[in-house]
């Protein structure tokens, strides 16, 4: 059975640090680019950064660059997203997926907050 759960949402104040967590399971991790999204309420899915399979390639969109830092590890199959200096704006819900050939796999969301 595919599993992918994403943990280590909160909230935050702006300026603080969270990292999100995303454990697979169920499928060969290690193959899989892995990306994380998230949706702000109201706003439609902003694809936030990807990794590729062996996590020598990362990107980031322009909104994140410089202060969220994807990273892997393939042998505990968990995906991670860094996210310092957290602003207000950051606050949405938040989801890794992964994708092979076509093949994709989601999990469900974390929830992260940033307010004083």
């Amino acid at each position: 059975e595919v599993q992918v759960v994403e943990s280590g949402g909160g909230l935050v104040q702006p300026g603080g640090s969270l990292r999100l967590s995303c454990a697979a399971s169920g499928f060969a991790f290690g193959r899989y680019e892995m990306r994380w999204v998230r949706q702000a309420p109201g706003k439609g899915p902003e694809w936030l950064s990807n990794i590729n399979s062996g996590g020598s390639r990362r990107y980031y969109a322009d909104s994140v660059k410089g202060r969220f830092t994807i990273s892997r590890d393939n042998a505990k199959n968990t995906l991670y997203l860094q996210m310092n200096s957290l602003k207000p704006e950051d606050t949405a819900v938040y989801y890794c997926a992964a994708s092979l050939s076509g093949m994709t796999y989601r999990g469900q969301v974390t929830l992260v907050t940033v307010s004083s």
